[in-house]
């Protein structure tokens, strides 16, 4: 694997692309998360079940992952900028068309479409962090962007119930189209181009083609994308269970609903930033195979809290934080030692993790709904993702192989 750390352009302001990437990568998960205080009105307004309506929030990540494998390449033959801007203009017009959507099932198939044009951000930040980070920077940069990331689900519930109550559910979309027009400027006037075109893939569908090809035949790089994308299940199992288990089941009101939000996202920021900190001195490898194997110890604890009710609500709440708070210590890590793989084709390579990621979590997180959508059936589909992520990372890498962490360090 070559070092390609030497061609990378030299970042300035650091903090600044912190903010401005974190903002952009922020923006797929604001778009759910503002959404949901109101699913359980969105469903009686439209006639509509639980089921499908938490079907509504799966379904922007089938959206994000088509998306994503779709912008990634244009990214690597185009740069970061040109998918980008496009990506942002089609969020705004689908948050629109969503406000005024007649029922469920349009609903739906817009929330599709809204998942597909607004993964550019996830794609473009990614990409361009790769640009110019790489290793264990890479994988510091990357936890930074947690911090940003991490107030999406302290402040859009928060942000959602406010404009729900006095306006409504659907012009929470309408705040969704001024949220990508406000980063449409942003980036516009502030982000440059990181892809210069000497770097640029070139080539048509065959050579896109051709890139996801060798990226699927690399064993490890798929192994690591995966893994983010049963840790995304776990954390979107909470997100679309959350809603009925929390304000229909234990009675919580909006408000007390986006404050328990806010106090999760806390939890996921401090872990994030205390990865950050330890990427200095320890392999992201390491980091990684230690926060997959507590995260699935204590997530037993929380199915067995749910299945007896030990402790109530309050026991509930606490295991549910230390897993979702662990789970700032694995999405970080796998990705940068994944992309350190194929930094040649960043795009690309940020593409199949994010719709690996995406994919996965879409897939899986309905299985909430379908178990019951209470708190034993999220608890079991979080520890079924996190049982599979262990054994992704035993048997199709050498993590747990003697030594083998340092051939992924």
């Amino acid at each position: 694997m070559p070092d390609d750390s030497a061609r990378l352009p030299r970042a300035r302001n650091p903090y600044r692309w912190v903010i401005m990437l974190g903002a952009l990568a922020a923006l797929p998960a604001f778009t759910v998360d503002m959404y949901l205080p109101s699913l359980p009105e969105v469903a009686t307004d439209l006639g509509s079940s639980a089921s499908f309506a938490q079907l509504s929030v799966s379904v922007m990540l089938i959206g994000g992952a088509l998306g994503q494998l779709t912008i990634g390449p244009l990214s690597d033959r185009y740069g970061r900028r040109t998918p980008l801007m496009w990506g942002l203009a089609l969020h705004v017009v689908t948050s629109i068309l969503c406000a005024f959507a007649p029922n469920m099932t349009i609903l739906v198939g817009l929330r599709l479409l809204q998942g597909f044009f607004n993964a550019a951000c996830g794609v473009a930040a990614m990409a361009v962090v790769r640009d110019r980070f790489v290793g264990a920077e890479a994988a510091r940069i990357l936890s930074r962007l947690m911090l940003v990331i991490g107030v999406a689900p302290m402040l859009a519930p928060t942000f959602g119930s406010a404009v729900a109550a006095a306006a409504g559910w659907r012009w929470v979309f309408g705040f969704l189209a001024l949220a990508g027009v406000a980063m449409g400027l942003v980036v516009w006037r502030l982000m440059p181009e990181t892809l210069p075109a000497e770097r640029r893939q070139t080539g048509g569908t065959r050579s896109v083609f051709a890139g996801y090809r060798l990226l699927v035949k690399d064993k490890q790089f798929m192994a690591l994308a995966v893994i983010p994308g049963l840790g995304q299940a776990v954390l979107m199992s909470y997100v679309v269970g959350s809603p009925f288990i929390f304000q229909e089941g234990y009675g919580l009101t909006h408000g007390q609903f986006a404050l328990l939000f806010a106090v999760n996202g806390l939890g996921l920021v401090l872990s994030a930033q205390v990865n950050a900190a330890l990427v200095r001195r320890v392999a992201p490898i390491r980091l990684l195979r230690a926060a997959l194997a507590i995260q699935g110890v204590v997530a037993v604890g929380l199915l067995a809290v749910a299945l007896t009710g030990a402790g109530g609500l309050i026991g509930l709440l606490a295991m549910l934080w230390l897993v979702l708070a662990f789970q700032g210590l694995v999405p970080a890590n796998a990705s940068a030692i994944a992309l350190s793989r194929h930094g040649e084709r960043a795009g690309t390579a940020a593409a199949v993790i994010g719709a690996v990621q995406s994919g996965v979590a879409g897939v899986v997180s309905p299985l909430v709904g379908v178990l019951g959508g209470d708190a034993v059936a999220m608890a079991w589909v979080m520890l079924v993702a996190l049982v599979c992520a262990i054994a992704v990372l035993a048997f199709a890498t050498p993590a747990y192989r003697r030594d083998g962490w340092v051939k992924l360090a």
